[in-house]
């Protein structure tokens, strides 16, 4: 897929830094950690997408917002309309990340490591996945899967996404996060929603509805379904609706690199 490459300019490279006052990288992974994580699996298991509830701070919320506007911390810029995702805006993060990015990457991937191995064993899949995220970009960048995937998305009233799925190898973690940075009071529509496409069955909708700061987990590409004969796979899309007012920021935390 062809994308515009963001321009690097030499800027103070702090905005890619932690700077909230009340917070830290600790007190972060304590509120990752105390997460209702049974809840959120079960709710996984039923519906394709978990609720972790509040995760980042205003604070650490508008720290990556303002993020957003400094180019030489994302290797690639894309705009979606000039592809045909949607309409709106993402960029990349290039490495370093941002240690906001990093710290939820690292800690929420243990958790999401045990649904996925649960998944991969109610499916019959092959693959397990690492229990430390360290080792799962290990696998992926022995594969040449070496391009960071975290990435800020910017909605303006009109914009919106289309569904899609973000597969970027041959390894693929299947699940990723998303967090709304921006103040629901702040705009109006843009809904985060997952499509499920289920075997002779109507395609099921979710509406995610999120505040400032809370996240979701979500089955990037299937996910397995209990039917009167066992479990099988239903492939899921996610997506946001059309913004109608306002702009709206959210970070998606993918847990594979890229090629």
């Amino acid at each position: 897929m062809a994308v515009q490459q963001g321009a690097r300019r030499k800027q103070d490279p702090t905005p890619s830094k932690s700077r909230s006052g009340d917070s830290s990288a600790a007190s972060l992974q304590s509120r990752i950690e105390n997460c209702n994580w049974a809840t959120i699996d079960s709710e996984l298991d039923d519906f394709g997408v978990g609720h972790l509830g509040p995760l980042l701070t205003p604070a650490e919320c508008q720290t990556l917002v303002d993020i957003y506007e400094h180019d030489d911390i994302f290797r690639t810029t894309v705009n979606m309309a000039r592809h045909g995702f949607g309409r709106g805006e993402y960029k990349y993060f290039a490495h370093p990340l941002p240690d906001l990015i990093t710290t939820v990457r690292t800690h929420v991937y243990p958790h999401a490591a045990r649904t996925a191995n649960r998944w991969a064993l109610l499916l019959g899949n092959d693959i397990t996945f690492p229990a430390r995220h360290a080792d799962m970009l290990a696998r992926c960048h022995a594969a040449g899967q070496t391009r960071p995937t975290p990435l800020l998305l910017r909605y303006d009233a009109g914009d919106y996404n289309c569904l899609h799925q973000d597969v970027y190898g041959a390894h693929v973690f299947p699940l990723q996060l998303v967090v709304l940075l921006s103040d629901p009071a702040d705009f109006s529509g843009g809904e985060f929603v997952i499509t499920e496409q289920r075997p002779r069955m109507q395609s099921r909708v979710e509406v995610v509805p999120l505040k400032q700061g809370e996240a979701a987990l979500f089955a990037v590409n299937e996910r397995p379904r209990r039917g009167t004969k066992g479990y099988h796979r239903v492939k899921l899309r996610h997506g946001v609706s059309r913004l109608r007012t306002g702009r709206r920021h959210t970070a998606g935390i993918i847990f594979h690199d890229a090629t």
